[in-house]
């Protein structure tokens, strides 16, 4: 009774701090100028009205039909619009490029109603079905067969994995190209059970911003929305440290795509983000792992973008040619089409690299040249741990000649320590630029370890990161007590590091 009681308060909270917000973000929507397109209610499987905007691909003669793109948005957002100007907004280059742009409202979000289930097969995912209904009977919409529309499924985040648990439920998706996204959003949000708290803290805020004024005006009627709410929950609990439910867990652990990849046949290009700090090139590289078993058309690109500022430079134009590309070859189904190679990837240098497929070939640089090994000791006290220096720093061997880093680190650690509260805590593990004092990525990993006085060994990989390496370069593995991107630190004691390896990929 506690847990649920625990779980409608968080609930109330949520709704409360997002009101505002909501109501100025469907205000902006709706006062946004749009070209000419049709706007509709879809009702999915169960009723549930989806809100629904279709553009035909510009410069479509009479009776011309053209393949089909669908996106929705990320968590707590709403749908895409086209621009009264072309150029100017976010899907008027499908348009521009022959094709039709089916876009909408997830399920609880924007003018659509229901709840959100975070992308449940069983619910998001029949909604697609229901989209691509509707797509079919389209007069703009090619068809390979009747009531299958020729389609391609674009998008990030929230709107990424959609696309991976809409293809593994329904063939008549093309190719899709998932960007930024999971592969599992446990091991993304709580990885060993530590609480990724500077990006959990904002989730919940932008789930609660659901419906506001979209949902109020909507075409449907009143649609008030929402998200489930044990993803709040699962938050509540980590935050204050009364541990996590089994239900919620389970929750959370639902969300994994392993099971699904399996069933996609859907051509695929992934796209990843070397300094995304949410999900990690490690979810890219799981969900490359799971479709490359299933025998898909595959490719890998990791930009230095997403859930992130980029610091070291980026291509953009690279980015969108490479998902054009794509999209012509498996949608528009255009075999002379080069889509390059099968893992292009942005390193800390700002260069791009590439190689036939993922993982790209070993340097050839001598052996054991990007293994580095230490050892020492850690005050482990409360807090983030940010401004505090870190007390364990771990030189990493300049390569005799350029090397490329591209991949998880393994980290192995031998220790022993003693605490005063919070025997069973984390540290943690990131790699870091000496020079730049940049954390290489943003990427941070928790490593578990137990305060008990007894001597332990611990083995994890690390967040995956693209770094280049040539001699005279300066990285050193740091392990601190605590982080921003974790929540902070509890426990209060010491650590000893008789043994430290990490080695680079």
């Amino acid at each position: 009774m506690e847990v649920e009681s625990v779980g409608h308060r968080a609930r109330s909270w949520v709704v409360r701090i997002a009101t505002l917000s909501a109501l100025v973000v469907g205000a902006q929507a709706l006062a946004a100028p749009v070209a000419q397109g049709r706007e509709a209610v879809v009702r999915s499987f169960d009723g549930t009205p989806l809100g629904v905007s279709f553009y035909p691909a510009t410069g479509l003669a009479p009776g011309q039909r053209a393949p089909t793109i669908l996106r929705t948005h990320g968590l707590g957002g709403s749908r895409d619009r086209a621009s009264a100007q072309p150029a100017q907004g976010p899907i008027d280059g499908y348009l521009r490029e022959g094709y039709n742009v089916l876009t909408w409202d997830s399920r609880g979000f924007g003018e659509s109603g229901g709840t959100a289930m975070l992308n449940d097969p069983a619910f998001e995912g029949r909604d697609v079905r229901a989209l691509l209904d509707f797509a079919a009977a389209q007069p703009e919409a090619l068809l390979d067969a009747p009531g299958d529309p020729r389609t391609g499924m674009v998008g990030a985040s929230y709107a990424g994995d959609i696309q991976l648990v809409a293809a593994a439920l329904d063939r008549r998706i093309d190719a899709i190209v998932p960007a930024h996204t999971w592969n599992s959003l446990l091991g993304a949000l709580y990885r060993d059970g530590a609480l990724k708290s500077g990006w959990y803290d904002q989730l919940v805020a932008r789930a609660a911003a659901t419906g506001g004024l979209l949902g109020l005006l909507s075409p449907a009627g009143l649609q008030l929305g929402g998200v489930d709410w044990r993803f709040a929950d699962f938050w509540l609990q980590a935050t204050l440290g009364t541990g996590v439910s089994p239900r919620n867990r389970a929750f959370l652990a639902a969300r994994d795509r392993a099971s699904l990849l399996a069933a996609i046949r859907a051509p695929t290009l992934l796209i990843g983000g070397t300094p995304d700090a949410l999900f990690s090139p490690s979810q890219a590289i799981a969900n490359y792992a799971g479709l490359r078993a299933a025998g898909v058309p595959l490719k890998m690109l990791w930009e230095c973008g997403g859930h992130a500022t980029c610091a070291t430079g980026n291509d953009p134009a690279r980015v969108a040619a490479a998902e054009l590309a794509w999209l012509a070859r498996y949608v528009k189904r255009q075999p002379s089409v080069d889509t390059g190679p099968g893992f292009e990837w942005v390193a800390d240098d700002g260069v791009w690299r590439s190689a036939p497929a993922w993982p790209p070939p070993p340097n050839t640089t001598p052996a054991g040249s990007l293994t580095a090994t230490g050892s020492g000791g850690l005050t482990i006290v409360p807090g983030t741990g940010l401004g505090l220096p870190p007390t364990v720093r771990v030189p990493i061997p300049a390569p005799a000649a350029p090397a490329d880093v591209a991949g998880e680190p393994q980290l192995r650690m031998t220790y022993s320590g003693t605490a005063v509260t919070g025997n069973s805590t984390w540290v943690y593990a990131q790699i870091v630029d000496v020079p730049r004092n940049l954390v290489v990525g943003s990427q941070v990993t928790p490593i578990p370890v137990t305060l008990d006085g007894q001597t332990r060994t611990v083995t994890r990989p690390l967040e995956g990161i693209a770094a280049h390496l040539v001699p005279g370069s300066k990285l050193e593995l740091q392990i601190v007590s605590g982080t921003g991107i974790y929540t902070p630190q509890r426990a209060l004691g010491q650590i000893a590091m008789s043994a430290i390896e990490l080695r680079l990929p």
